[in-house]
Parts: structure tokens; sequence; C-alpha cells
């Protein structure tokens, strides 16, 4: 059981894992809900106007998913774990700082793609989630088994299956990134491409 259930494994000093929980979701649900405010129309007339933001849709669509995913994964890793620590907290306050500040570069790569700014917009995108990437991680390596956080109960496939689905990600979220310097709008194609393949990881996780 987890202290989420009042167990006997709380400890005195410890944030309970409910209250972790509570902060990540509220974290992403409004990170989720911010993408939305920037999918806007400036002009008319208005069926042109339309068609002309569809850069506004494809960035709310995949980092919506971006973020969903990234929800369901931080929602697994809570699930694994019967206790936290103080290195745990900090890393998950940093990885959910970054979630937190994906809409702003999400709305530039809207705007910015295929204009003179797109470098630097799509850059902003990569750098953001290659960030989150590498909080990810440290929260599962570090955080999680470095510093013995796992329930006894974890099931061992499935901590199998998250360490190989975790450690690509900054290597391809990196690559995408660096991408950018000199291909603006493939590299945002490589990090839609990348959301679709942890989309099929999670669908896979969720069917095991």
């Amino acid at each position: 059981m987890t202290e989420d259930h009042g167990s006997a494994h709380e400890h005195r000093g410890f944030v309970p894992t409910r209250r972790l929980e509570a902060l990540a979701d509220g974290v992403f649900a409004i990170a989720a809900t911010l993408l939305i405010l920037d999918v806007t129309t400036a002009s008319a007339p208005l069926s042109g106007e339309l068609v002309r933001i569809w850069p506004s849709y494809a960035a709310y669509f995949v980092t919506f998913i971006s973020i969903g995913i990234a929800w369901i994964n931080h929602g697994t890793v809570i699930s694994l774990v019967d206790r936290t620590d103080r290195t745990f907290l900090v890393l998950n306050l940093f990885l959910l700082s970054f979630v937190g500040f994906i809409p702003f570069p999400t709305h530039l790569l809207a705007v910015h793609l295929f204009d003179a700014d797109a470098q630097a917009a799509v850059l902003a995108y990569g750098i953001t989630l290659f960030a989150a990437s590498l909080f990810f991680n440290a929260i599962w390596f570090y955080g999680v088994l470095g510093r013995g956080l796992l329930s006894r109960e974890a099931d061992a496939h499935l901590v199998e299956g998250i360490s190989r689905s975790y450690m690509p990600g900054p290597v391809l979220f990196g690559a995408a990134t660096l991408v950018a310097i000199f291909l603006p709008v493939v590299s945002a194609v490589m990090f839609a491409a990348i959301v679709l393949f942890y989309l099929v990881e999670a669908t896979v996780f969720a069917r095991g």
C-alpha cells in the first residue's frame, strides 16, 4: 500500500505522495488548458484566417498530446513509489516548472514556424521539451531507482519497461533541437514524430 491510503509507510517529515500527485495534476491541467488560449484569429475574412492559422492547431494538438503523455507517465511513476524524499520532490519541482512553461514556446512555434524567427521559436520549444525529458529521467533513474523509493509491490516488468522508454527521450529531443539550428521546420516535424512514438509507448504500457 502507499501513503495515499494512510499506510504504515508514512514517515515523519516526508511529503505524502498524494500531495505531490495533486500538485502535478494541477500543473499538467493548467499547462494543457493554457494551450488553447493561443489558438486565435486576428484578421478577416474568417474563413481564410481559419485556414491560415493551421500551425496553431498543429502546435496545440501535438503539445497537448505531449503533456498528456507526460501526465500519464508521471502518474505511473508516482503509483510505483511508496514514499518521497527531498531529492525526489526537488526533481519533480524542476520537471513541473518546465511543464508549466510549455505553453509559451508552443505559442512561439505556432506563430513563427514559417517566418524569419523560426529558428529561435523551434529552439525555445525544443530546449523546453529536452529539459523536461532530462528531469523525467532524473526523477526515475536517480530520484526513484537511485534513492530506493520503489514500492516492494512494484511490477518488475513495468519498471524495466519504463527504464527502456525513458532513456531515449533526452537523445531524441536533443537531436531534434540541434536540427532546429539548421532546419527549423524539419525539427518541428521531428518533435511531432517523437510525440507519436511516446504515444505508442504509453499505449503499450496501458495494454500491459
